[in-house]
C-alpha cells in the first residue's frame, strides 16, 4: 500500500513530496517506494455494476435462502442458491484455468446444542481460494453471507429474498473473484460464502475454527454485510461514503494484554489497522468516497461474520452501507400503514454496491502483493527526547524497506509516516515517545505497504 497521499489525476490534485530520498542510519541513501499502483485503478475499472446486478437479481430470486429452509429444489432455497454461488466460482476458475479451489465446508450444527434454531441443520460455506505464489500460507479474506431472513429467523417458508442483506455482499464477493483471479499475488486469497450468519453466525465460526487449527496467517478478513443500499431510515440519501466496523482485537493472555496497554494503547489493535489501511486506499484511489473508521465490533444488538474470526484472534472487519433501512431489514415483504417492508432487489443501489466491491478488491489486491508485516517490533526511549524503535527483518522479493508510522494517542489515523530505508532499527529525534503511538509496515518498491505492526516489547 502506498504511503503517500499521491493520487491520480482521477482521484484529484498530486500532493508533491520534496524529500525524495532519506539517509537511513546505516549512512546508504533509499529511493522513496512507487506513490502508487496503477494496476490498482485497473482493478477498479474492472468491477462491474452490471453483474453484481445480475448476481443480486438472481440471489433473491431463489426466493429466500434461510439457513432452515429447502435444499433439494433447483430453483427455491438456500440449497440451491449454495450450489448456484459454488457454479459460479467454479466458472471463475476456468476462466483463469483453474486458479481457483473451489469447495464446500459442511458442519452439522444440532438443536439441542443451540437455543436458535429449531431443529438439526447442515450449515455449509461455499469458499474458493486462489493460492498465494509466495506466502501460500498467508491469506486474505473477502466474506459474504449466504443466508437470509424475514421477520422470523427460523421461518424456512416466507419469501426473504435477501436483496440488500445479503446478497450485495456476496454478489461482491463473487465479482471480486472474477477481477481479481486474473492477476496473480503474493499471499492467498480467499472469496468465502458463509452460512447461518442469522441464527448465530455459523458459518463463520466453523471457517474460523478451520483457519485456527489448519495455522492459517490471516493477514485480515474483510465482511461484507450489506453494501447496496443508499436510502436512509434517517431520511439521507447518500452513496459516497461508507462504513468499516472494528474493534481491538479480544486479549487472549496476558502478554498480550500488556502489549495492548503499554504499546499500542487500550483502544487499537490488529483490526484496526486493516480499518486504517482501507481508509487510506479509498483516500488515495476513489474520488468522492469516504470510508468512515467505527471503532465498534458492531451496530448496537447486531452481528456480523467478521466476529467470529476476531474471537479466534485474527483481524477482520466489517464493511457496509452508512445509512440503514430498517424496513428493509428483517421483514416479511408487505405494506403496512402506508410504508413498504422488505428487503427486495428494488431497494439497491447497484452502482453503490460496485463501489465497496472495488474497494474491497483493492485492499485484497493490496495486501496480497504486499510483503509480510515485520515481526518482532520493539520500541525504546522512556525519559529520553528520542524515540527508538527496532524490528525483525523479513523477506520479499520486492521489497524497499520499512516505513515508522506515529501518531498523537487521541487521532484515529495515523498523521505521520517515514519510510526508513532496508533497515532493521531507527531513531526517531525529538519525538518524545510518551505522547504519540507508534508502528512499523514493510514496503515494495512498487508501492504496496503491510499493515501496520505495534510495538510488542522493549528495547533493551
Amino acid at each position: 500500500m502506498p504511503h503517500l497521499l499521491t493520487r491520480s489525476a482521477l482521484a484529484g490534485p498530486v500532493i508533491a513530496f520534496a524529500i525524495l530520498f532519506i539517509v537511513a542510519p546505516s549512512g546508504t541513501a533509499s529511493a522513496q517506494p512507487a506513490a502508487q499502483d496503477d494496476r490498482l485503478f485497473q482493478i477498479i475499472d474492472a468491477v462491474s455494476a452490471d453483474r453484481i446486478e445480475s448476481d443480486i437479481r438472481r440471489l433473491a430470486g431463489f426466493g429466500t435462502r434461510n439457513t432452515l429452509s429447502d435444499t433439494v429444489s433447483t430453483t427455491r432455497g438456500i440449497g440451491a442458491a449454495r450450489r448456484w454461488i459454488k457454479a459460479e466460482f467454479d466458472r471463475v476458475s476456468d476462466a483463469c484455468g483453474g486458479c481457483l479451489d473451489v469447495w464446500y465446508q459442511r458442519t452439522l450444527v444440532r438443536a439441542a446444542d443451540n437455543r436458535r434454531i429449531p431443529e438439526d441443520v447442515w450449515i455449509v460455506n461455499v469458499v474458493a481460494v486462489q493460492r498465494g505464489a509466495t506466502y501460500p500460507d498467508s491469506y486474505v479474506i473477502m466474506s459474504g453471507d449466504i443466508d437470509s431472513r424475514a421477520s422470523r429467523s427460523t421461518d424456512g417458508e416466507t419469501d426473504a429474498p435477501g436483496a440488500n442483506d445479503n446478497a450485495s455482499g456476496m454478489a461482491g464477493v463473487i465479482e471480486a473473484a472474477r477481477v481479481l483471479s486474473q492477476h496473480t499475488f503474493d499471499h492467498t486469497v480467499v472469496y468465502a460464502g458463509l452460512s447461518g450468519e442469522e441464527q448465530g453466525l455459523f458459518g463463520g465460526q466453523h471457517l474460523a475454527a478451520k483457519a485456527r487449527d489448519e495455522g492459517w496467517n490471516i493477514v485480515a478478513v474483510l465482511n461484507n454485510d450489506m453494501i447496496g443500499n443508499i436510502h436512509g431510515i434517517d431520511g439521507v440519501i447518500e452513496n459516497n461514503t461508507f462504513r468499516v466496523f472494528s474493534e481491538p482485537m479480544p486479549v487472549i493472555d496476558a502478554d498480550a494484554l500488556r502489549s495492548v496497554r503499554v504499546y499500542g494503547g487500550e483502544v487499537d489493535g490488529p483490526s484496526r489497522q486493516v480499518a486504517r489501511y482501507i481508509d487510506r486506499l479509498t483516500d488515495q484511489y476513489f474520488p468522492n468516497l469516504d470510508a468512515m473508521m467505527i471503532y465498534r465490533l458492531d451496530r448496537f444488538g447486531r452481528g456480523g461474520h467478521h466476529r467470529p474470526f476476531n474471537d479466534a484472534g485474527f483481524p477482520g472487519v466489517r464493511i457496509m452501507e452508512t445509512h440503514e433501512n430498517y424496513t428493509r431489514q428483517h421483514q416479511d415483504i408487505r405494506v403496512e400503514d402506508g410504508i413498504e417492508y422488505g428487503d427486495v432487489v428494488e431497494g439497491v443501489d447497484f452502482d453503490y454496491a460496485a463501489k465497496l466491491t472495488a474497494v474491497n478488491a483493492i485492499t485484497l489486491a493490496a495486501l496480497a502483493w504486499a510483503p509480510p508485516a515485520p515481526a518482532e517490533v520493539r520500541i525504546g526511549g522512556a525519559v529520553q527526547p528520542s524515540t527508538r524503535l527496532a524490528w525483525k527483518d523479513v523477506a520479499h522479493p520486492d521489497l524497499a524497506g520499512y516505513v515508522v508510522h506515529w501518531r498523537p494517542t487521541t487521532a484515529p489515523q495515523w498523521t505521520n509516516s517515514r519510510f526508513v530505508g532496508n533497515v532493521t532499527a531507527y531513531t526517531l529525534d525529538n519525538i518524545v515517545i510518551d505522547n504519540y503511538l507508534f508502528g512499523v509496515s514493510s514496503v515494495t518498491n512498487s508501492g504496496h505497504e503491510s499493515p501496520v505492526v505495534f510495538p510488542v516489547g522493549l528495547i533493551r
